[in-house]
This record gives C-alpha cells, sequence and structure tokens, in this order.
C-alpha cells in the first residue's frame, strides 16, 4: 500500500507539468491504467512460475512455498489473484491449452483454403519442434497432468477431457474435410483415426520424455504420416 501511495504521489507531480489540451491526461486515470499493468504482471509471474515448477515436480508435489519462492511474490499476493491452489491449477490449465491452441493448432489449420492432410502433417511436425525446443525435458503438460489428477480429482478430469475432446475434435473435422475433397479415402473412420492419432501422440512425447532422445519422436510421427498416407488414393 505505501509503494502504490509513494507511485501515485509521483505521478501526480509529474502530471502536473503535463500542458492542458488534447493530450490532456487525468491522475485517476493513469494510475488505475498503472495499478492494472502491474497486477496483470504479478499474476502472470506467479502462473509462468508454476507451470515451469508443476511441468518438472507434478501438480501435488509443489507447494505454496515452492510457487512463493520461484514467482517473488508474498502469499498475500497470491492470495488476491488466486482463491487455492485447485484455483491455480484450473488458471495454469486454460494458460496451457491457449499456448496450444495459439503455437501448435491454428497456425496450422486457421486457412481455409488448406489442403486439410498437409494441415495435419503440419501439426505433426510442430508437435515434435515443441519437444525439440523443450529439448525432450517436461513432455506434454496436457498428458502429465491427465496422469496425475484423472483418477483422483474430477474437476481437473471434465476440464482435461474437453482439452483431448477439442484436439480430437479438430483432427476429426480435418479428416472429413479431407474426405469431401477426395484427398481420403470413404472407408476411413475419420473419428477413430483422429483419435488414434491423439493417443499415438501422447505416447510418443511419453517415450522421448524417458528417453531424452527426439528421434524417438521423430520415428512416430514419421510412421503416423505413413499412416496416413494408406487413406490417401493413389495419384496418376
Amino acid at each position: 500500500m505505501r509503494r502504490h501511495l509513494e507511485l501515485d504521489a509521483a505521478l501526480d507531480r509529474r502530471l502536473e507539468c503535463v500542458p492542458t489540451g488534447r493530450y490532456k491526461m487525468t491522475p485517476t486515470t493513469t494510475n488505475r491504467q498503472f495499478r492494472v499493468r502491474e497486477g496483470r504482471q504479478t499474476r502472470d509471474a506467479i502462473l509462468t512460475a508454476a507451470k515451469r515448477l508443476m511441468l518438472i515436480k507434478g501438480y501435488n508435489a509443489t507447494s505454496l512455498d515452492d510457487l512463493l519462492g520461484a514467482s517473488g511474490v508474498g502469499k498475500g499476493s497470491f492470495y488476491h489473484y488466486f482463491e487455492s491452489k485447485e484455483d491455480l491449477g484450473y488458471a495454469i490449465l486454460d494458460d496451457i491449452v491457449t499456448s496450444f491452441v495459439e503455437r501448435t493448432l491454428d497456425p496450422c489449420f486457421a486457412d481455409p483454403d488448406g489442403r486439410p492432410i498437409a494441415q495435419i502433417r503440419c501439426f505433426l511436425d510442430r508437435v515434435v519442434e515443441a519437444q525439440r525446443e523443450r529439448a525432450c525435458v517436461g513432455g506434454c503438460p496436457l498428458g502429465n497432468l491427465a496422469s496425475e489428477m484423472s483418477d483422483v480429482h474430477e474437476g481437473f478430469r471434465e476440464r482435461l477431457a474437453s482439452v483431448f475432446s477439442v484436439w480430437r475434435e479438430r483432427l476429426t473435422l480435418a479428416l472429413r474435410d479431407a474426405q469431401r475433397r477426395g484427398d481420403v479415402a470413404n472407408d476411413c473412420r475419420v473419428e477413430t483415426v483422429a483419435q488414434f492419432l491423439v493417443a499415438s501422440l501422447e505416447g510418443a512425447i511419453l517415450m522421448t520424455k524417458v528417453s531424452k532422445d527426439i528421434g524417438v519422436m521423430e520415428k512416430c510421427v514419421g510412421e503416423l504420416k505413413r499412416y496416413l498416407a494408406i487413406y490417401e488414393p493413389a495419384r496418376p
């Protein structure tokens, strides 16, 4: 509180020097914007630290003291932004999903005029690159949470099931569109194939995490591409 009052007073003194006219700013508006921005930075710091810790240690093994130490915030600040560790866990899950959609799914599937099979291959390649960037450490955050929490926490299980359903549905729609274009055979059971792709990727990520060898991921994805090619009609 004292820090905020000192900052407010300093800003008020600076604003007294701002000339009147088109660009006049009010101290009340400026101070409010500053506090909102600072609040977002604090919340983001907690989320970033929590994601990093939970990726390695897991949800249950990450304590509140771990989170406070890694983020550099006090207990009061933590409970200002999150009601509980569970509330933080849900926020982390939302953040992971948003990042996955924006960095992995959307770049491959956003173009409505793109060829669906090429989009799926693009997606597979991006999953490989994500593991390469992490040096095969941590695995899949969604898969980690699913493995740890699905049998012991119904709230997490329901949210994770919904996330995997969205992922599976995106692939199903792409395969169905490919069928409509004649790029995939009519006997392809698109929902089952989409489910197989998701399950295979999760297994490949887990094996890559265990082996610490990106070659495992590359070989598994290569086989998935060959599997998809089975359903592509022969070209003259």
